[in-house]
């Protein structure tokens, strides 16, 4: 596991592995005049005591004031080229994050929350980042300090040296076993983050159900409860860490005590000179830091670790639905046949399949309604048809192709789909009905208005087609949302169209009038004659409205049980005449 994190972290490096080897090389000039400036001093010192004057002093603290200047100005460049590397790396990561989220398939969506998914973008990306660039600045700045400065140090007295830097294995020692459990709270810190992060983005969404129900006080409560659980994880993470950092700089700066201990009786005896015992204290005082630094580093790459993992969970996550290999290669335009050849349908996790072996054929330019009780398999085949669900191969067919062998974005420029749950972006009207052909000049915009029964209803908002809608269209009603989103799916005029139950929030006249308009709909918004009709599959609860189409199919726990027009049906026996039956009660009792 663990080669496998340095393995992505090399791979997030590889684009920019030249910026990051400057970045390296400046920390080793930084290190090297460091080292340099001290020597320069204990020498000074010596120099001083043998013949003082104020000459040598001015020289000496002209020389160490440019070295000090140049000092800075290499570290400067040093972080900005190894932070900078990580904030590339940032980039990347959020734009590769992002770039795969819109492949995977909705199911994906279902099974983990955009709470923790947003987290694992930011907070996760981030961490990622200050691993990239202050672990890395850190880790080489410990290893050029230590290696430039621990032989000049021994070639001044090995003895000395050696005892002053014995402590330094029993500190990391120290740190290696507090490291499983900087992970671990680590881990939790983020979890807990991630949970914190949904609940604020679903009451967001969901002011409005709060507000209708008056459950702001319960909803104060949950969060006060989850930020509680933060606040836990996030003390329990600093206790450990302001345990370990003071040890480590304790045990560090014991060196410094051992070589103030037996200095001067190697000064005494002659072995080193004041000069020399200065270095020695510089050289240890410059060990300190970098020392003390580790922990920081240590629980950085725990955090980048832990982060690693949860963002390399979603990269790793290969989408179900997408092309094959063996991809068809489509050259003649889209006609809107539907064929099923006992398709079925289980969701993951469950016993009884939502479509049971079921067959149909719809014609070009047919409209066909469906019908049936909640949870017959009406919006799980309307979400097969454009593959927004996984299915096998050799049951479905556009055209007489399978489906599953066609190019997915073939697939859906020929299918436009309206779910009943209608989503609306945060922008304009406008902007929402011609999210599918954003070049889309307004005439046709407004044709698609018309056609879905909501452009004289536009004409009365404030700016009309610039109105904005709000966060998921919360300014408009739910018929209004739904015949935005309706307008929106004509305006890309597909061969194949699918209503599920998009027009439930609508009248049954506003909706008999839409389905009408579609029957009569050539496929332009100039009516140039000659064009082929839309292949309609209108999903819906509202028999006065499938009552027109041309076909009915009527399901029952995954099958089709019933098929033909709607004078057929209600002179048979079976479910259809059932439903009408009640529907034509339900319309007496109004």
């Amino acid at each position: 596991m663990i080669n496998s994190r340095l393995q992505k972290l090399l791979a997030y490096l590889r684009p920019y592995w030249q910026q990051a080897l400057l970045g390296v090389l400046a920390i080793f000039i930084v290190n090297g005049i460091s080292v340099y400036i001290r020597l320069l001093i204990g020498d000074t010192i010596d120099e001083l005591l043998i013949t003082f004057s104020f000459e040598q002093i001015w020289r000496f603290v002209l020389i160490i004031l440019l070295l000090a200047s140049l000092l800075w100005v290499i570290r400067m460049a040093s972080r900005l080229l190894l932070f900078g590397v990580g904030r590339q790396v940032e980039f990347d990561l959020k734009q590769k994050i992002f770039e795969h989220l819109l492949i995977l398939e909705p199911s994906y969506f279902a099974q983990n929350t955009s709470g923790d998914l947003i987290n694992r973008a930011t907070s996760d990306v981030e961490n990622i980042r200050r691993l990239l660039g202050f672990a890395i600045l850190s880790i080489a700045n410990i290893i050029f300090a230590y290696g430039l400065t621990l032989p000049v140090m021994m070639s001044i007295s090995l003895r000395l040296s050696l005892v002053a830097i014995a402590v330094y294995p029993v500190m990391l020692i120290t740190v290696q076993l507090f490291s499983d459990k900087l992970r671990t709270q680590q881990q939790t810190v983020q979890e807990e983050l991630s949970d914190l992060s949904e609940l604020i983005q679903e009451d967001m969404s969901g002011i409005s159900l709060i507000k209708i129900y008056a459950q702001e006080e319960n909803e104060r409560r949950a969060f006060r409860r989850l930020n509680q659980r933060l606040l836990k994880a996030n003390v329990e993470l600093a206790r450990t860490r302001n345990l370990l950092f003071p040890l480590v700089e304790a045990l560090a700066a014991v060196s410094l005590l051992v070589l103030l201990w037996l200095g001067p009786e190697s000064i005494a005896s002659g072995k080193i000179s004041i000069g020399d015992f200065v270095k020695l204290i510089l050289y240890a005082e410059g060990l300190v830091f970098p020392t003390a630094l580790l922990g920081f580093t240590i629980t950085t790459y725990q955090r980048g670790e832990v982060s690693i993992d949860r963002v390399e969970s979603i990269l790793l996550n290969e989408p179900q639905i997408k092309d094959t290999p063996n991809t068809l290669n489509i050259s003649e335009p889209v006609r809107g046949k539907l064929t099923a050849r006992n398709l079925s349908y289980t969701y993951p996790g469950a016993n009884t399949p939502a479509l049971d072996n079921i067959s149909f054929s719809i014609n070009p330019g047919e409209t066909v309604a469906i019908v049936g009780a909640i949870g017959s398999g009406k919006s799980t085949l309307a979400n097969v048809l454009p593959r927004l669900l996984n299915i096998e191969v050799n049951q479905l067919f556009l055209d007489e192709h399978d489906v599953t062998k066609m190019p997915l974005r073939d697939l859906r420029h020929a299918i436009a789909y309206v779910p009943q749950d209608s989503f609306l972006f945060s922008t304009t009207i406008k902007n929402n009905i011609c999210y599918g052909a954003p070049l889309s000049e307004h005439p046709e915009i407004e044709y698609a208005a018309k056609q879905a029964q909501i452009h004289s209803e536009i004409l009365n908002f404030p700016q009309q087609y610039e109105t904005i809608v709000g966060e998921r269209g919360i300014t408009l009603s739910g018929g209004q949302r739904q015949r935005t989103s309706l307008a929106r799916a004509l305006l890309v005029d597909t061969p194949v169209l699918i209503l599920d139950d998009a027009l439930s929030s609508v009248d049954n006249q506003t909706a008999t009038q839409i389905l009408e308009n579609l029957a009569l709909r050539d496929g332009s918004f100039n009516g140039n004659s000659g064009l082929q009709r839309k292949t309609v599959i209108f999903i819906s609860h509202q028999l006065s409205a499938a009552a027109t189409a041309d076909r009915i199919f009527v399901m029952d726990a995954g099958k089709i049980v019933q098929t033909g027009t709607h004078a057929e049906l209600i002179q048979s026996t079976g479910l259809y005449s059932s439903l009408w039956n009640q529907h034509k009660l339900e319309e007496i009792l109004k």
